[in-house]
């Protein structure tokens, strides 16, 4: 609003963005994918909020990047778009993503530890956790023909792979 108010009140030109969550190396540590994958390889417990069934629409950083660009360069001034990924996702089934990428990838296993999927473990919900963040990217995508080159999977391989290799 205040973009808009300052816009319209000074004359200044403005496009504004939202997207959907992003994932992909250097997040945040507490964020779910990266502290999922640093707890599982240190052989820590997953925390899951509630019984994981929050479901989120999850955007690859590098395909952000490219909506914003094109947004820049040939988004209409004054208009809003939203930045979306292919598909929403439950907390949960982010989180066996992981660990499935984990069995893949890691050949030695902290001790004690059979299936990463094991380490998954289900902690009281935050108040007020949001259920669903979703988002509709109709606009860029026809507007713009702008749509994301990374499928979630494809985004958490890179994800995951990053994190590993970049772990000290």
């Amino acid at each position: 609003h205040l973009v808009r108010a300052w816009g319209r009140t000074y004359g200044l030109p403005f496009i504004i963005s939202n997207s959907s969550n992003n994932f992909g190396p250097y997040q945040f540590p507490e964020k779910l994918i990266p502290q999922t994958i640093i707890n599982a390889v240190q052989g820590k417990n997953i925390p899951i909020y509630g019984s994981g069934a929050q479901s989120r629409n999850w955007l690859y950083v590098e395909d952000h990047a490219r909506a914003l660009l094109k947004i820049a360069t040939e988004g209409a001034l004054g208009d809003t778009y939203h930045i979306g990924g292919y598909d929403e996702k439950r907390n949960i089934d982010v989180a066996i993503g992981i660990c499935e990428l984990l069995e893949e990838f890691m050949t030695e296993r902290p001790s004690g530890i059979f299936r990463y999927r094991d380490l998954i473990t289900f902690v009281e919900d935050r108040p007020g956790h949001d259920y669903r963040y979703g988002i509709n990217d109709i606009k860029i995508r026809d507007e713009l023909e702008w749509k994301p080159i990374e499928t979630f999977e494809s985004g958490l391989r890179k994800t995951v792979d990053w994190y590993i290799k970049n772990m000290s």
